[in-house]
């Protein structure tokens, strides 16, 4: 058994849909023939019992002692009853045939019983064989006791035994018996290659999806898509749509993480070559014995250091882009949202001493990673900073859950504000100044992730003014036990 279940697992899943359209066929098919076979071979015994009863009730029946008189000991007379089988049996099972009987039926003991019993108004039916072993429908019919004509005293319980051969009955049986298996089995093996044609068919799209998800697997090719009607919603049809859902998406991130490898590249170029022309300067001076003044030599270091920081700084952000979001889940928890932005504010005010940063803050939390809350309130208070004019002012204010941070600097052109969250894009006017392009994409990318949105726009007045609006209460939600 436990062979066969290990073979029928491993065949494919059309042959194993045809095996369970056949069996079920099979079962059905062999019920209602099991049925069938039995309801006729009670309505064809019923028949033959209906004719025997008939002719016991018929005009020709004899009296107890009429039949007596036409069975003496020797067999003679005729029998009432054509082309059966006849004789006359006493309750101690002596039997008498008529003489144109067609054979002797073997009498049984509950025959005799029957025939002693002597209860006339009931019938007993059977199946018995002959002397030579032909089957017959037995028909048992007590006559009662004899009377001896001379002395009037009481004899043995006697019954008329009649039966017709089942040959014909049986050859009738078999015959549909026959005729039941050849159909049911042309039914089963006609069911079997229905079931592997809808089978084949149904499993067409998936047939389809395979080949696609095999192509997708040797030549990495995620443009692939399986066509789906637009009006199907079968698993099948899901499943495709979600295939194809699934490889557009890996399509984009292929492509995206690309894009960044590019990116990344072309910005790091620019800090490596500066940061290796300075050590060649440096290297060069040492091992020709000629130092370079220690004016330059302060320039120099003091451009190494910053280019490494830059570099650390650029190693960073792509660190934080590169995260996946179920390293961020698992750190999200409620955070306080101006306390972020105060300690945001402390080393907003270290970069910027010459600068003035008020700020209105009221209390409001939110549901974000801390670290990277943190981190995108600091990247936008360092543009502020960046882009402010010496002696200028900054004004931060936190209110309902929305935070603003309004800088009186240059602004930014309207023809590049759609471009200011890209990876890696700066305005061609602060390419001079220090930094990766890719402090707001992060900030984008982590209030979005927070629920958020974040805008940029121009200020009234000059300058630029950043708007993160995050969803959240003035009150933290109690911790739960």
């Amino acid at each position: 058994m436990k062979k066969l279940v290990r073979r029928y697992r491993a065949l494919p899943i059309r042959a194993r849909l045809a095996v369970l359209v056949a069996a079920a066929v099979a079962f059905a098919v062999a019920a209602v023939s099991v049925t069938c076979w039995f309801i006729v071979q009670r309505k064809l015994y019923e028949q033959v019992d209906n004719d025997l009863q008939k002719a016991m009730r018929g005009p020709q029946a004899l009296a107890v002692n009429a039949v007596l008189q036409t069975c003496a000991d020797t067999p003679q007379g005729n029998s009432p009853y054509q082309n059966r089988y006849s004789q006359v049996v006493t309750e101690d099972g002596r039997s008498c045939l008529y003489a144109d009987s067609t054979g002797k039926i073997r009498i049984t003991q509950a025959d005799k019983d029957e025939i002693k019993e002597g209860n006339t108004r009931q019938n007993y039916f059977r199946n018995g064989t002959d002397g030579e072993g032909n089957e017959l429908r037995v028909l048992v019919q007590p006559l009662g006791p004899t009377t001896n004509q001379n002395t009037g005293a009481r004899g043995p319980n006697v019954g008329l035994v009649v039966a017709v051969p089942l040959k014909s009955t049986q050859n009738t049986l078999n015959d549909l018996a026959l005729i039941l298996l050849l159909v049911s089995g042309i039914g089963v093996v006609g069911a079997g290659a229905a079931g592997l044609a809808v089978a084949r068919a149904g499993l067409r799209p998936v047939d389809k999806l395979t080949e696609a998800v095999e192509h997708v697997a040797r030549t990495e090719d995620l443009a692939i898509r399986i066509p789906v009607e637009d009006d199907s919603e079968d698993e099948v049809a899901r499943l495709s749509r979600s295939f194809n859902s699934m490889t557009a998406s890996l399509a984009s991130s292929r492509d995206l993480q690309q894009q960044l490898i590019a990116d990344a590249g072309h910005e790091l170029r620019t800090p490596l070559t500066s940061l290796r022309t300075n050590i060649e300067l440096l290297t060069r001076s040492e091992e020709t014995g000629r130092p370079l003044p220690p004016e330059d030599r302060r320039a120099l270091l003091a451009s190494v250091k910053a280019q490494v920081t830059e570099l650390a700084s650029l190693i960073g952000d792509l660190q934080e882009l590169s995260r996946s979001e179920g390293q961020r889940g698992e750190r999200v928890q409620v955070v306080s949202f101006d306390e972020s932005v105060e300690a945001a504010l402390l080393r907003a005010r270290l970069r910027g001493p010459e600068l003035t940063i008020t700020a209105d803050l009221k209390p409001w939390f939110v549901r974000a990673e801390p670290s990277a809350l943190e981190r995108a309130i600091v990247n936008i208070l360092d543009n502020a900073v960046k882009f402010s004019p010496e002696g200028g002012t900054i004004e931060v204010q936190l209110s309902e859950g929305v935070l603003t941070v309004r800088d009186h600097g240059p602004g930014i052109p309207e023809d590049e504000l759609p471009h200011v969250f890209d990876r890696f894009w700066r305005s061609p006017s602060a390419r001079a100044l220090p930094g990766s392009g890719l402090g707001l994409s992060i900030v984008a990318r982590t209030v979005q992730q927070a629920g958020g949105e974040v805008t940029l726009a121009r200020a009234e007045g000059g300058g630029t003014v950043a708007t993160v609006r995050l969803p959240g209460a003035p009150m933290a939600p109690p911790e739960t036990p």
